[in-house]
């Protein structure tokens, strides 16, 4: 048990520059909200309902941090700041989920009732930009990476980066999928920015029109040269 807390604490140090301790994570509002989930599940699986809501609404009270006892989590789940943290009871998140605060993990089908699947999947290796809205059923892929502010109405392939609202993936370059962890989940680039890429997509099929209407005028020419040349002959 101590070894398996030493490796959670050092996990986070790994995500998170800031602490210079084990001892300065264990004060993180993230790790307490995660330990009183634990309990809390706990007794949610005994289906001590009634005690399971309390202790979660206790973590609440102290961390600021909402999460259901029904919800299912992984090894090294990681709240950054985790303010306003919200996760629904059928949520099911990975091991090595990183998160950040105003994060909603909402269920958007109420008519689902008891027992049904309401809520997101995250799975592996995901990160959750701030503010970051992930609503329904649906699937976050391994590694993939959410950015601020974001409203995901619906499946993140593995290793996608999405931003916006509606969220939509980025074309982001190999070297920076090869990064262990990227910060909020968002390549800080310009060149990763929605709108920039959408120019460059503009600029692109300029080019390729540009290019088509050059060879359409060279075709032209051509003809009329081969027409000028054979009524000279004759």
């Amino acid at each position: 048990m101590l070894h398996s807390l030493v490796a959670y604490l050092d996990s986070i140090k790994a995500r998170d520059p800031a602490p210079r301790s084990r001892w300065e994570v264990l004060l993180y509002a993230g790790v307490h909200a995660v330990a009183v989930h634990r309990i809390a599940h706990a007794f949610y699986r005994a289906r001590l309902y009634w005690l399971a809501r309390a202790v979660s609404q206790f973590g609440r009270f102290l961390t600021g941090i909402e999460i259901h006892p029904g919800a299912k989590i992984g090894r090294n789940f990681f709240i950054d700041h985790g303010m306003g943290v919200v996760i629904g009871e059928t949520a099911e998140i990975g091991d090595d989920v990183t998160m950040y605060q105003g994060i909603t993990l909402g269920g958007v089908d109420p008519s689902s009732g008891k027992g049904g699947k309401r809520h997101p999947t995250i799975q592996d290796g995901a990160i959750i930009g701030a503010n970051a809205q992930i609503l329904g059923p649906i699937v976050v892929g391994k590694r993939s990476r959410v950015g601020a502010n974001a409203v995901v109405t619906k499946d993140v392939a593995d290793g996608a980066t999405v931003v916006g609202n509606p969220a939509k993936p980025l074309l982001v370059d190999a070297k920076v999928y090869a990064k262990d962890f990227l910060a909020y989940g968002t390549p800080c680039d310009e060149k990763y920015d929605p709108q920039t890429q959408k120019l460059e997509i503009l600029r692109c099929e300029m080019e390729r029109l540009q290019a088509r209407l050059a060879a359409l005028e060279a075709e032209q020419r051509e003809k009329q040269d081969n027409r000028a040349s054979r009524q000279s002959v004759g």
